[in-house]
């Protein structure tokens, strides 16, 4: 496939990156800075901003998908703005774990011990999901991680769910970045979650 990779010199965004040239896709990896984006084979680093939809659609456009590794700071209405001037129609997003219950009813960001300093951004993740929830025009994914997420062993071994947060025995809910990036691209690749959310942890 040809997947536009935004926020490609990130943390999620590098491996999200990396995976997919493993795989032999080819790869149009966008980050305001393209100096820090792997170099890989099949993939070309861009210098682009999101934030500016009429300057990203050309960038984007004719790739069968967009893969979202951006902070929340760049909007959901933002992002579809540049999809559909681009007409393209599919979309997944490196989401938040904030909003995946850990109870019924209740959410992570809910939860008394959730730290306050990521609040704001998880407010943002939150408001993202909602506004994907109504959008009918485009193929969109929402891919909560794990609560924590983390450098670690790329090891292909990991669980998935859907709204609840996914833990271990011992109540942890982690996942590395190498493999958060493979459940991404097993997800562009076996399209399981079309206009869904969907988590992964070990």
């Amino acid at each position: 496939m040809d997947v536009a990779v935004l926020g490609a010199s990130g943390n999620a965004g590098s491996e999200i990156t990396r995976e997919l040239a493993r795989r032999g896709h080819k790869v149009r990896a966008i980050a305001r800075k393209p100096d820090a984006i792997p170099t890989l084979p099949g993939v070309q680093a861009i210098a682009g901003d999101a934030h500016d939809p009429a300057a990203l659609a050309p960038l984007i456009a004719g790739s069968d998908a967009v893969i979202s590794a951006l902070h929340f700071d760049v909007t959901a209405d933002t992002l579809l703005a540049a999809l559909r001037q681009a007409k393209v129609g599919r979309l997944l997003v490196t989401g938040g774990a904030a909003s995946l219950e850990v109870a019924p009813g209740q959410r992570l960001i809910d939860s008394p011990d959730f730290p306050a300093e990521w609040r704001e951004i998880a407010m943002g993740g939150i408001a993202f999901l909602d506004a994907l929830r109504s959008v009918e025009d485009i193929d969109w994914t929402f891919f909560s991680p794990a609560a924590l997420i983390e450098p670690g062993e790329r090891t292909g071994r990991f669980r998935l769910g859907t709204d609840t947060l996914v833990t271990d025995d011992a109540g942890v809910s982690r996942i590395s970045f190498a493999d958060y990036a493979i459940a991404m691209v097993d997800e562009l690749e076996a399209h399981r979650h079309p206009r869904a959310r969907f988590t992964a942890a070990y």
